[in-house]
C-alpha cells in the first residue's frame, strides 16, 4: 500500500504543471486528453453566447447566464474566462474522465447547437530505460521498459534513422523489445509516449563478442558480450566471433617457433664444425725448410785415410704460408750439393 501511495505521489509530481488544450469548436465528439494531476484547457467558442450550459455526463456543472455563471461543482477545479470562452479543469484525477456537453441557447431560452466532447485521464510516462543483453549467436536483444504511463507507444531510432528490416532479426520499430542483428552498433534510442507524455532513452551499443578467458578469480568465462564493456579479463581475450580462432592461431604459432629453433641449431652445428676443421689443417702444417749443404776437401795429404769431411749448415723448420692449394706428395726442395 506504501509502495502504491508512493508512486501515486511521484506521479502527480512528474505531472504538476502539465497542461493540454482541447477544442469543442473543431468537430463534435471531439477526442481529448489531460494528464493525471496537471490541468485541461477547453476551449468552448470564440465570443461567449448569452446562455449555455456544461454539463459532465448528465451533471450540469458551470451555467452562464445574463453575463454570470455558476459553478455547482468544486470552484478550485473548475474555472471559466467569459473573454476568451475558455474552461480551466485543474488538478485532474481519473474521475474526470467522461463525456462533456456543451450546449448554447439563444436570449430567450431557444436552443442553438450542442457540442460533445470526450475527455480521457491518463498518466505521463515518468521514466523510460533501455536494457541491451547479447544472445547465443552475437545477436543483441534491447527492451525499453517504462514507468508510470497509460498506453505506452515505443519508437526506435539508430542513428537518428528509423530502424529498417536489414537491422532488426525480430521485432519492428514499435513495439518495446527488438532483436539486432549482428555488427550492428551506433547510438540507439527508444522513445516512449502517450497523449500527454514523451520520454525518450538513448545508449551507445556495440557489437556483440565472444569472450574467452579468465577473471581474477579464477573462473574461466566463456560468453557473448558487449566488446566496449569487457573488463572481466585478467588476460588476452578472444575477439574474434568464431571461438575455435584462439586454438588454431596458438597451433599456428607454435609450430613456427619449433621450425625456426630446429634450422637455427642445425646451422650452428654445420658452421662450428667448418670451423673446427678449418683451424685444425692450419695449425698441423708445416714445411721442412733444407739449408745449403757443402762438402770440402782437406788440404793435400800423403794417404786419405780418412773419408771426405761433410759440413752441415743449421735445419730449421717454418711454417708454411696459408695457402688455398694443398702441397702435393712428391713436391720436395733440395739444396745444391757440392
Amino acid at each position: 500500500m506504501e509502495a502504491v501511495a508512493g508512486l501515486l505521489v511521484m506521479l502527480l509530481a512528474v505531472s504538476h504543471g502539465v497542461e493540454t488544450k482541447c477544442d469543442f469548436r473543431q468537430k463534435d465528439r471531439a477526442q481529448c486528453y489531460g494528464a493525471l494531476g496537471g490541468t485541461v484547457v477547453l476551449q468552448l467558442m470564440d465570443v461567449t453566447p448569452e446562455r449555455f450550459f456544461i454539463s459532465k455526463n448528465t451533471t450540469t456543472i458551470l451555467r452562464w447566464k445574463n453575463n454570470n455563471f455558476s459553478v455547482n461543482m468544486n470552484r478550485d477545479k473548475y474555472s471559466f474566462t467569459p473573454s476568451d470562452g475558455v474552461l480551466r479543469i485543474d488538478n485532474l484525477i481519473r474521475s474526470d474522465t467522461d463525456e462533456y456537453k456543451l450546449q448554447i441557447y439563444n436570449s430567450g431560452g431557444a436552443f442553438l447547437e450542442e457540442w460533445t466532447l470526450q475527455l480521457s485521464i491518463q498518466a505521463p510516462v515518468s521514466s523510460a530505460r533501455l536494457v541491451p543483453k547479447c544472445l547465443s549467436q552475437g545477436e543483441m536483444r534491447v527492451s525499453c521498459s517504462s514507468e508510470g504511463g497509460d498506453s505506452p507507444q515505443y519508437s526506435w531510432t539508430l542513428d537518428g534513422h528509423t530502424l529498417t528490416e536489414d537491422k532488426l532479426l525480430s521485432g519492428n520499430h514499435e513495439t518495446d523489445n527488438i532483436t539486432l542483428r549482428q555488427n550492428v552498433e551506433g547510438v540507439l534510442v527508444c522513445s516512449v509516449n502517450n497523449h500527454v507524455s514523451h520520454l525518450e532513452s538513448h545508449k551507445i551499443i556495440s557489437t556483440c563478442v565472444f569472450i574467452n578467458c579468465t577473471d581474477s578469480n579464477g573462473t574461466r568465462i566463456t560468453q557473448w558480450m558487449f566488446a566496449a564493456s569487457d573488463t572481466l579479463c585478467v588476460e588476452p581475450k578472444t575477439t574474434s566471433t568464431t571461438p575455435d580462432t584462439t586454438v588454431v592461431m596458438a597451433g599456428l604459432l607454435a609450430a613456427l617457433v619449433f621450425f625456426l629453433v630446429v634450422g637455427g641449431a642445425v646451422m650452428y652445428a654445420l658452421k662450428k664444425k667448418k670451423t673446427n676443421q678449418l683451424e685444425a689443417e692450419e695449425g698441423d702444417e708445416q714445411e721442412l725448410t733444407y739449408a745449403d749443404v757443402r762438402i770440402k776437401q782437406r788440404g793435400p795429404v800423403q794417404q786419405r785415410a780418412n773419408p771426405e769431411e761433410v759440413e752441415y749448415g743449421q735445419i730449421k723448420f717454418s711454417e708454411r704460408p696459408r695457402r688455398t692449394v694443398e702441397p702435393r706428395e712428391d713436391d720436395c726442395v733440395y739444396a745444391k750439393v757440392r
